[in-house]
């Protein structure tokens, strides 16, 4: 008596002995070609990196939120008098106009912490700049800028190395041996300046400078990855360019 046979059965060839044959998950699937196994790699390494960078953008977005929420109770509107007192004001350079002055952006902090020093919330300024090139120095037109609104020259403190927030900030605590002080910039750019001074230890205030209309979209933008690089100087503890010896801010500079 015969055996019965089922009622489907699957026939596939053998395949020739001189044919290649890729990996299989069972006898049914059909072989996987080298090419092919590289195509689906990329495929998922593009997928992966995707998802990393898109989880990183929205990582940082969460973060600006949250330093700006951190901050919002240190920033004061510009003429406020309930500022404190600090003994130092650092005012942050802003980039020079087509004729050597300061840009717009730059006047208003230097006019705004001028108005700090003339009703006595602050005792010295400390101009911080770009001063990278022989014939381009921010904190010198700085200097001159606030000496012609009536500051006295001997309250005025230079740093030249001071080529971006996260430089300013950490050559106030080593170079300058701050541990408090009140930041004079633009209200788009305080809560990243604030935020970087207080992981650095300094006890800090800031004042917006935003004394009349200009464009800042440009710089509104940039502040996300640039808060994506203070994240990464202060995980690395990376060092400014330049330190050099401390600088006693109640010591008059030689100019």
């Amino acid at each position: 008596m015969s055996t019965p046979r089922p009622k489907y059965v699957a026939v596939r060839p053998l395949p020739a002995a001189s044919q290649k044959i890729g990996l299989r998950h069972s006898a049914y699937d059909p072989p996987t070609r080298p090419r092919e196994l590289l195509r689906v790699a990329f495929r998922r390494v593009v997928l992966l990196v995707v998802a990393i960078i898109a989880l990183g953008v929205f990582g940082m977005i969460g973060y600006k939120f949250w330093v700006d929420w951190e901050t919002q109770g240190m920033i004061y509107s510009d003429g406020d008098i309930s500022v404190p007192h600090n003994h130092v004001a650092i005012v942050f350079g802003a980039g020079l106009n087509h004729a050597g002055g300061p840009s717009a952006m730059l006047y208003d902090r230097v006019a705004t912490a001028v108005d700090l020093y003339d009703t006595r919330k602050v005792d010295k300024l400390l101009m911080t700049g770009d001063n990278s090139a022989v014939n381009y120095n921010e904190v010198e037109v700085m200097r001159k800028t606030a000496v012609d609104l009536g500051v006295r020259d001997e309250d005025i403190v230079l740093d030249y190395a001071g080529f971006s927030t996260w430089d300013s900030c950490y050559r106030a605590r080593e170079v300058f041996s701050l541990g408090e002080a009140t930041l004079v910039t633009q209200r788009f750019h305080l809560p990243r300046a604030l935020h970087t001074c207080d992981a650095l230890g300094l006890s800090v205030v800031g004042v917006a400078a935003d004394r009349q209309g200009y464009p800042t979209s440009y710089n509104e933008a940039r502040e996300l990855p640039a808060l994506a690089s203070t994240v990464w100087n202060l995980l690395t503890n990376h060092q400014p360019r330049f330190l050099g010896p401390k600088v006693d801010v109640d010591e008059r500079q030689s100019r």
